[in-house]
């Protein structure tokens, strides 16, 4: 019995390890091209940002380095920082016309901080700046100077109205490592990618709100942020409703132009990853399927190693070096900011990064039930 575990498990991790790799060579990679936007696109940069006077400025030095003929308008909106992000944020534009910088509006009706961020910048990108495009930055990513060029660029070549140019996960301490690259690896082991963006199904569509950016109608015709008031994973949420509004959206491989370092310890890697992933997985029962699922594909078949028989062994060898290869074949697509010897490394811990982040999923699915998760110092509401 054990014996066909590992086989069926080994057989599994195969399947999505060439799924993993036919979506390295057809999903879409943004990356500098010739040609780039078109001169008449008016691009808004929207930055939601709460105590990141540390980390912000550099975010709006790469803006105001962009190479582009595409207009650039950049919002900056405070949101109720304690650190002094505001005046961060003036000092470092420098009185450049491109850059506005304003604190959020009260918001009584109320949803996640973030996402009412969120909403409130989503009005003004569409009210005050009259754009073609709305792009959405987190403060903590940093970007090339072809980036936007490069984005809005690829959105108008692949005719989306949405499109995800999933940053390179920057991973320096080993919890980061064991983590961070499982984000991009999970979606591309279980969809294939192109024939996802071509869909409009709610559930296929993959996004990360590090770098979002989508056409300015279609996002006032979905009402902007406001479908994501009280949504943890906003960007999830808003990829959904393009869809659920007929619109296409696309991810994309996207470490070529922008990387993002989310979180720098352990202690933020649990509690950045603990407040959303409940969301995602399902809860009770639904939760335990998953992560048994998980568990027979890329934890058991190394187990194997360990038997006494020979032909578990073999299948446990395979069944490993299958989840290693998947998981370091993404993180190359995805545009590693590591080197292929340090990412060879990382992915030989597979087994283990899907352990710990199965804990996570059950810490974040414990926390939500009893009302204990946090996000910079904000109770977050998920007993519903």
């Amino acid at each position: 019995m054990y014996g066909r575990l590992v086989r069926a498990g080994a057989l599994a991790a195969t399947a999505t390890a060439a799924l993993a790799m036919a979506n390295a060579r057809t999903a879409p990679v943004v990356a500098p091209r010739r040609g780039g936007a078109a001169a008449t696109e008016r691009v808004t940069v929207c930055i939601p940002a709460r105590d990141e006077a540390e980390r912000l400025p550099d975010l709006l030095a790469d803006l105001l380095a962009q190479r582009t003929a595409a207009a650039l308008t950049v919002l900056v909106l405070d949101d109720e920082s304690t650190d002094g992000t505001a005046d961060a944020a003036r000092a470092a534009a420098g009185g450049d016309p491109r850059v506005r910088v304003d604190r959020r509006r009260p918001d009584t009706a109320g949803g996640v901080g973030k996402s009412v961020t969120c909403i409130d910048l989503g009005v003004r990108a569409l009210t005050e700046t009259d754009p073609t495009m709305v792009v959405f930055v987190d403060a903590d990513v940093r970007l090339t100077p072809h980036a936007v060029d490069a984005a809005v660029a690829e959105l108008r070549e692949l005719g989306t109205a949405f499109l995800s140019p999933w940053p390179g996960q920057v991973a320096v301490t080993r919890a980061e490592r064991l983590v961070q690259p499982l984000l991009s690896w999970s979606w591309s082991v279980s969809l294939y990618v192109r024939g996802a963006n071509r869909g409009r199904r709610p559930s296929m569509g993959v996004a990360n709100g590090q770098f979002l950016v989508m056409d300015a109608a279609a996002y006032r015709a979905v009402g902007g942020h406001r479908s994501t008031r009280g949504a943890v994973a906003d960007d999830l949420e808003l990829v959904r409703e393009f869809r659920r509004h007929g619109f296409p959206t696309a991810v994309g491989y996207g470490g070529r132009v922008a990387t993002c370092r989310m979180y720098d310890d352990a202690a933020q890697v649990w509690a950045g990853h603990g407040k959303w992933l409940w969301s995602q997985f399902g809860r009770g029962p639904v939760a335990v399927v998953v992560g048994a699922l998980v568990a027979a594909i890329w934890v058991v078949p190394p187990t194997g190693l360990l038997s006494s028989s020979r032909r578990t062994r073999r299948w446990a060898a395979v069944g490993y070096g299958a989840g290693v290869v998947s998981r370091l074949v993404t993180r190359r697509a995805e545009g590693s900011p590591d080197s292929l010897v340090r990412d060879v490394v990382t992915s030989s811990w597979h087994p283990a990064s899907i352990v710990v982040g199965t804990a996570l999923a059950v810490s974040s699915d414990r926390g939500r039930r009893r009302g204990t998760l946090t996000w910079k110092s904000r109770a977050l509401d998920t007993r519903r």
